[in-house]
């Protein structure tokens, strides 16, 4: 079974990426969608991260996620700390899909990370895959697409590695500057150099 690792910044289109592979028969792994998972209504993580920081973070017993952000994307140390209370239950969550997709045959499967470079998850995979954009682009995308101030757009970006940084770890580089199709043909390039037929 091959492993790919795909990250890339916010707005950078990581999802399309995630949903080309998909089309092409990979299993995707959403590790955003795990996030979600491991802080649902009565999980160990969404306790400890009530600790942390306190019922405020509650609304009719279900995190909220935009109160959270406000903290945590203006402060290093409460995002730290948020890190290593979710990180771990999502790496397990996700080591759990990985080995069901394997024990069903799957041949391709693709963890979709956003803060791969961040958790020090980049020698875990055979194949690491980063989609990069510039961030003008970036943060139009997420203030028109998103409707994203442009304050809270810049401090999503600065939270997360830089380009750099993803294409210190990643073997293949796609660029996310261009259409929908340019990125998607990028995927089928890459799918047909790594992936056996």
């Amino acid at each position: 079974m091959l492993r790919i690792g795909l990250t890339g910044g916010i707005g950078a289109g990581k999802s399309t990426a995630a949903s080309r592979f998909a089309e092409l028969g990979a299993q995707v792994i959403d590790h955003d969608v795990l996030a979600r998972r491991a802080v649902e209504p009565g999980s160990a993580a969404l306790v400890d991260i009530v600790h942390e920081f306190g019922d405020r973070i509650v609304v009719d017993g279900k995190l909220d996620r935009e109160a959270l952000a406000q903290i945590v994307f203006h402060d290093l140390r409460a995002r730290d700390k948020l890190g290593a209370i979710v990180h771990p239950y999502v790496y397990a969550m996700g080591a759990a899909a990985d080995k069901q997709a394997r024990l069903q045959g799957v041949d391709v499967v693709v963890h979709d990370i956003p803060l791969l470079v961040e958790t020090g998850q980049g020698h875990d995979f055979h194949l690491v895959v980063t989609v990069a954009a510039d961030e003008d682009l970036r943060l139009k995308r997420l203030m028109e697409g998103r409707g994203m101030r442009h304050d809270e757009a810049l401090a999503r970006i600065s939270a997360q590695a830089t380009d750099d940084e993803r294409a210190d770890v990643a073997d293949v580089v796609l660029d996310g500057n261009g259409t929908v199709e340019h990125l998607q043909a990028q995927v089928d390039e890459c799918w047909r150099n790594h992936v056996p037929q």
